[in-house]
């Protein structure tokens, strides 16, 4: 009978050790391109990049502000500018008070001006954390002004796109949006001034088809979906397989959609970059 309960014993503790080596530690990251778990520190610590492969993990507007723009330069625009519920579609303000209180922001856009090594600047960053990024009326107003703002002040304009799209539950004042940033960079760049757009994971939907697509100077973080429609619905569509890697960053710029695709180490080096070389160009 011992060496029937030794066995059942080992057994168990086997089992256990498997679990063990299969249940990722606490804290742990696990990323969606390798598969391997990473402590939060360590993928924090490395700007919330997969420390294994690379993978760009979502950061948040301030994040990415605080990230870009120089220490202690940083002026919020707009914020209270917030979503109402023009609809009053089912559920939304429901949704907008979870999403505010998940990411303590008004909206899923930030704006701020700022230097960057010195040089000012205005930039407009897109949370995805917030119904995805969505763009609503306040959203396009916000970024509306934010543009109106560069314009009036005669400052170089850098806007951070991470969105799931138009959002659904305002409709058509949603999409209005998109013709209303469109002619206010259609304002901006008759002034002869930058624009550069930045496309992080995800761009699609109505903000692709509108600002995001409309800088002098187009960048892209490694791996981001870039699209209008996603590639699940182009290929039922068309009814046709999708080359590996359609849509993502590296596939739009061999395609001539993105001018480079920068990593996030190397984004705020390429951002000073060309302020300085527009800096020369307008001198």
């Amino acid at each position: 009978m011992s060496g029937i309960f030794a066995k059942r014993r080992a057994r168990l503790l086997a089992m256990k050790a498997l679990r063990e080596r299969y249940v990722p530690p606490e804290n742990a990251v696990a990323c969606p391109r390798c598969g391997q778990d990473s402590s939060h520190q360590a993928v924090s610590r490395n700007l919330y990049l997969c420390p294994r492969c690379g993978h760009h993990f979502p950061v948040g507007a301030y994040y990415r502000l605080g990230i870009t723009l120089d220490h202690g330069s940083f002026r919020e625009l707009y914020p209270k500018i917030a979503a109402q519920d023009p609809l009053s579609f089912p559920g939304y303000r429901e949704k907008l008070a979870e999403a505010r209180q998940k990411t303590g922001l008004s909206e899923a856009a930030v704006s701020a001006v700022g230097t960057i090594d010195g040089r000012r600047c205005v930039v407009g960053v897109l949370d995805s954390q917030f119904l995805l990024g969505s763009m609503s009326a306040a959203v396009g107003e916000k970024l509306t002004l934010t543009i109106e703002y560069a314009e009036k002040n005669r400052l170089p304009l850098i806007l951070f796109s991470a969105s799931g799209g138009a959002r659904m539950q305002e409709g058509i004042l949603s999409l209005m949006q998109m013709a209303k940033t469109s002619a206010a960079l259609g304002r901006f760049d008759k002034r002869g001034l930058l624009y550069i757009s930045v496309l992080t994971d995800p761009t699609t939907g109505g903000v692709t088809a509108s600002f995001a697509s409309l800088g002098d100077v187009i960048l892209a973080e490694p791996g981001a979906l870039i699209g209008f429609a996603g590639p699940r619905v182009i290929q039922q569509t068309i009814g046709e397989t999708l080359p590996e890697g359609f849509q993502r960053a590296e596939f739009q710029m061999e395609h001539g959609f993105v001018d480079a695709v920068v990593p996030r180490p190397r984004m705020r080096e390429t951002l000073s970059q060309l302020l300085r070389l527009h800096e020369k160009g307008g001198a």
